[in-house]
């Protein structure tokens, strides 16, 4: 007679062994947990920036990467900034870029510059480069203008004479950053540092005033402030490069001289055609006149029958009549033709 396991172990030992096994895994679960982040949390204690066991096992669960957050904190610590983990946490999690706010927090501290953790990551969460503008604040950059990206190479403006000139300039700007957030960009600063390149040559009486001080056109472009409402401040702009270009009058006045010439032949052609039409006008009225003419001649031997029958002209006046025809008739054929040689 067999004795099966369930007969051989009492209940009791049964629930035991499964309360052990429950406790093992569980042990296990928290010995390997505790295995990834004990070494971070002695790196942190020993580095004087204290990281709890608890906050680093909550960070891993909640899959946020704690070797970042503690080794971003020891750089902020050592830098002396006291920035807590559960701000950067925070920043994680809202998909900011922890290292480079901490590396920007840190450069603009030791520049001197004021940055607080809440502008950085306003910054940062606005897709700006914190980093970037924070070393851009501190070794201002040089912007080319027109761009390389834009196409051209020169900006060109035509002075009153009529000469274009075509310039080139570089401004040097350094990062603003209380207006880095909702400030424009560099488009904008190349967009106005041309169009007051352009307004300052389009101003000038002549090009030589301008190629004698091309500083001019900085000074005055420097002076309309135009890094108002952009995320930068601009420290000068130098006129890299300024060649004179095409005589843009003497092609306008070509150009406005040949469309003068082409309406005046317009105008000339129009009144021809209009002489012609009143030419073929009168020589319509002069036939009709004859016409009408022939028609009052037609109608003379019918007044003089009528005359006749009527007795108001007798026999002999109407030859009278006749021979003073004939005898006009004469005189007119004798006056037109020509003498004899």
């Amino acid at each position: 007679m067999t004795i099966t396991l369930a007969q051989s172990v009492p209940p009791g030992k049964i629930a035991l062994w499964v309360f052990l096994a429950i406790i093992g895994l569980i042990a296990l679960f928290i010995f390997f947990v505790m295995l990834g982040v004990l070494k971070l949390y002695v790196q942190a204690l020993f580095s004087d920036a204290k990281v709890s066991m608890l906050d680093l096992i909550m960070m891993r669960l909640r899959k946020v990467p704690h070797d970042v957050v503690v080794l971003n904190r020891i750089s902020a610590k050592k830098a002396g900034l006291d920035i807590p983990t559960d701000m950067m946490e925070a920043h994680y999690l809202a998909r900011g870029n922890i290292s480079r706010v901490v590396a920007a927090m840190i450069a603009a501290d030791k520049a001197g510059i004021e940055l607080s953790w809440n502008r950085a990551t306003a910054i940062d969460l606005a897709g700006r480069d914190i980093l970037d503008a924070v070393q851009t604040s501190v070794n201002p950059k040089v912007i080319d203008c027109p761009s390389p990206q834009s196409g051209k190479s020169t900006i060109d403006a035509v002075a009153k004479d009529g000469i274009q000139l075509r310039a080139k300039a570089r401004v040097t700007v350094r990062t603003a950053i209380s207006r880095l957030v909702g400030g424009a960009t560099e488009e904008t600063i190349i967009a106005r540092v041309g169009e007051g390149i352009i307004s300052t040559i389009g101003s000038a009486e002549d090009h030589k005033s301008v190629l004698e001080n091309p500083d001019r056109i900085s000074k005055t472009v420097l002076a309309k402030g135009l890094d108002s409402g952009t995320a930068f401040e601009i420290l000068s702009i130098d006129i890299a490069d300024i060649d004179v270009g095409e005589n843009i009058g003497a092609q306008l006045q070509a150009a406005q001289a040949e469309a003068d010439t082409k309406r005046f032949q317009a105008q000339a052609e129009q009144r021809r055609a209009l002489a012609v039409a009143q030419e073929v006008e009168y020589q319509a009225e002069a036939q009709k006149n004859r016409a009408l003419v022939v028609l009052a001649e037609a109608e003379i031997p019918r007044a003089v029958a009528d005359a006749l029958r009527s007795g108001k002209i007798g026999l002999m006046d109407y030859y009278r009549m006749q021979n003073l025809n004939a005898d006009t008739q004469m005189r007119s054929a004798i006056g037109g033709s020509q003498p004899h040689s």
